[in-house]
């Protein structure tokens, strides 16, 4: 089966089995595993920041983040299809007692005009504007990469009004391979970042929160708070550890794998996609005269999933278990559901 719904259905390869079954292990909330406090190191080096912390997943690790930054009534803003707004169950909300407000990007990206400009005026009446986040790579924006000119324009905008700007860069590692800029650079412009180890980078579990040493050492708490409380934890960043000093590399042929794949889909007359909006691992597109789930049903009995994000749409990510033949043979059998499938 090749499966493109998303790069977080990869398994650990016998390598990183390997580094796994090997790991030296102790109790993480007592800070004495010895893995876990490597990978949080490494972590802040590579991001540029005080410290870091190890949890299980990136919505804790964003929720985490907007606890922190927050008080209870604060509003947060973010763009439209941001994953802390759309993809995280409403935890800002039920969790941490904030308002989200969205604003419009362009492929998830917006300026610093544009966040200004969805500011609202210091007024009884308003919830406080706090926090401002950003997402790159942008899932919903088709894994569009963040220009550091315009993250850095935004993080001058956010500062000067003495907010605190939030990256959820669950696929940052993504876009510094793409952009040629690095992780430290983007996270530069940043209070806080939260990366993922288990989506592009190939690990079954883990993310982590980046930022100044009190920062985390507050976030400790309320890690506990939320049961991400880890023991022997070690087992699990083990597998990080050795996704980050051996997976960011290879990301590039993750993207070309990508351009490949929106490629053979556009020479297809029933297909919607521009292979130019193809940054990095993430390929979206469309067919509008058919149904999205009828196709995706037919493409599984030829052995490729697809995720439907529509009534029309569909997304596939690439990741390292997907190789050049397999992109092949995707688009193949993708040309021949379309040849059978009935129009609206």
């Amino acid at each position: 089966m090749i499966d493109l719904r998303s790069d977080t259905v990869t398994v650990p390869t016998p390598a990183m089995r390997v580094a796994i079954a090997e790991a030296k292990v102790g109790d993480d909330v007592f800070g004495e595993d010895p893995t876990v406090n490597e990978l949080e190191r490494m972590t802040a080096e590579i991001l540029g920041k005080e410290s870091a912390m190890f949890v299980p997943s990136g919505t804790m690790a964003n929720q985490l983040a907007v606890r922190l930054h927050t008080q209870a009534g604060d509003e947060v803003l973010l763009e439209t299809g941001a994953h802390i707004f759309g993809k995280e169950a409403g935890a800002a909300a039920a969790l941490n007692g904030v308002s989200v407000r969205t604003l419009a990007g362009r492929h998830g990206i917006f300026s610093a005009g544009d966040m200004i400009a969805a500011l609202r005026p210091l007024d009884v009446h308003h919830a406080p504007t706090t926090l401002v986040c950003v997402e790159n790579t942008h899932n919903v924006g088709g894994g569009s990469v963040w220009p550091i000119a315009t993250l850095t324009e935004l993080s001058t905008a956010v500062h000067v009004r003495q907010l605190k700007l939030h990256m959820d860069g669950a696929r940052l590692w993504n876009a510094a391979i793409a952009s040629g800029v690095s992780e430290r650079a983007y996270a530069d412009c940043c209070d806080s970042v939260a990366v993922c180890f288990s989506k592009s980078l190939g690990a079954p579990i883990g993310s982590a929160l980046a930022g100044p040493a009190d920062f985390i050492a507050r976030g400790r708490r309320f890690r506990k708070m939320l049961g991400g409380g880890m023991r022997q934890a070690g087992f699990l960043a083990a597998a990080a550890l050795y996704a980050l000093k051996n997976h960011r590399s290879r990301l590039a042929e993750d993207h070309a794998h990508a351009r490949e794949l929106a490629e053979g889909l556009a020479s297809h007359s029933r297909i919607e996609i521009d292979p130019r909006q193809v940054e990095t691992n993430i390929v979206r597109f469309r067919v509008p005269d058919a149904d999205a789930q009828t196709i995706a049903d037919a493409l599984k009995q030829r052995g490729v999933l697809v995720m439907v994000t529509g009534a029309d749409s569909f997304r596939a990510v690439l990741h390292l278990q997907v190789s050049g033949e397999d992109v092949a043979a995707a688009i193949k059998a993708i040309k021949n559901v379309m040849a059978s499938a009935t129009r609206h």
